[in-house]
């Protein structure tokens, strides 16, 4: 009230504002809904269109889908972040690909890990998510067609390759379809919560190695157990008072445990990044990345034949990794990311140059380069 016993003209001014604001922010939901449903009406209708009879791999295109999370960016001027953004519409096409018959993408579980989030991340939560134990059954269930599609780590901005998932390249037809990169941020967890209570702890060997800095320094003498995955950590660490758990945040809350510390990894920028695996290669996006499998005739300047083609057509090479061939001693295939989609005139240049340098060349996928 005024002083002179009048309502308060201000504070009804205000409270009629944030009624027209509120009634504004109705409006656009409703418009929001209206249209999220329309999408998926002409979901729908790709699939009709394509023909009934078909399961929800026969409409994923990643190519495509990259094409719109790329515009979304593009579009996008606040003041909601990149991020945010290409989070929103990624579980709208999620949902709307889901709408008859959801992806079923294998990972290394349990629940909780980070290759689950990598999942996420990329797919959505509409798709089904399918826990593995091994990044080996990855690869099995996607070659056997139990799984659409595999999401496998390959490596660490810190710890560098994934051996492992190199190596399954070597005897597997599994195509690469895409890519995704994860930031990590590793937490100690516990059952107990106190520090000075932790005698052991569990972890995958990548985190104990992104983390053995700050374990020295806050857990000197503390015993590191190598274990399949960090959620198989957090499951173990919940039954023991003296056992902690590195893993992400999300498996220390699947898991019921407290946590202790959180981003314990020692380098700021700690990323992972993930590989899609399917069992096809798919049309260029506009931003590509083409990984290949090499192996070489032994002899003076073999590697050098094979690569100087790529740079003579004008083609970067992004990475280069070697592993033993596991076709006889001291033989080598080399893994060989380049920029740009295997359809490019350029790369089929290249590689048609490279001509009896190369023993054998093998394709292992091309596929739109992670959004940043």
């Amino acid at each position: 009230m005024t002083d002179q016993g009048k309502p308060d003209q201000t504070k009804n001014d205000a409270g009629g504002s944030l009624t027209q604001v509120r009634e504004r922010i109705d409006s656009i939901d409703r418009q929001i809904q209206e249209l999220i449903s329309e999408r998926a009406n002409w979901a729908q209708e790709v699939a009709r269109v394509k023909g009934e009879g078909l399961s929800a791999i026969d409409y994923y295109r990643p190519e495509r889908e990259a094409h719109v999370l790329r515009m979304v960016v593009d579009r996008n001027h606040g003041p909601l972040s990149d991020t945010e953004m290409v989070r929103l519409f990624r579980e709208i096409m999620s949902s709307c690909l889901a709408q008859e018959d959801p992806l079923k993408v294998g990972f290394l579980g349990p629940e909780g890990t980070f290759s689950e989030q990598a999942v996420r991340k990329h797919f959505g939560h509409a798709a089904y998510g399918l826990p593995l134990g091994s990044i080996e059954e990855v690869f099995q269930e996607v070659a056997a067609g139990h799984a659409d599609f595999g999401v496998v780590p390959v490596e660490n901005s810190g710890q560098g390759m994934i051996q492992v998932t190199l190596d399954m390249f070597l005897t597997s037809d599994a195509k690469i379809c895409g890519e995704v990169e994860l930031r990590v941020h590793q937490c100690l967890h516990s059952q107990g919560g106190r520090m000075e209570d932790i005698k052991r702890v569990y972890a995958h060997a990548q985190s104990l190695q992104q983390c053995k800095t700050w374990l020295r320094i806050n857990l000197p003498g503390v015993e590191c157990i190598s274990v399949s995955s960090n959620a198989e950590a957090a499951r173990l660490a919940r039954h023991a008072d003296d056992a902690a758990a590195i893993a992400g945040e999300t498996a220390g809350r699947v898991y019921g445990l407290k946590t202790l510390a959180s981003a314990i990894e020692d380098r700021a920028d700690n990323t992972t990044r993930f590989l899609v695996i399917g069992r096809s290669l798919f049309p260029p996006s506009g931003n590509d990345r083409t990984s290949l499998l090499i192996t070489v005739n032994d002899k003076p300047g073999a590697l050098y034949d094979v690569l100087s083609p790529f740079a003579k057509h004008g083609v970067s090479l992004n990475r280069i990794e070697s592993r033993p061939a596991h076709t006889g001693k001291w033989q080598y295939a080399f893994f060989i990311d380049v920029s740009g989609h295997v359809q490019d005139a350029a790369i089929q240049a290249a590689m048609h140059e490279m001509g009896t340098a190369a023993a054998k060349v093998r394709v292992l996928g091309s596929y739109p380069v992670a959004l940043p």
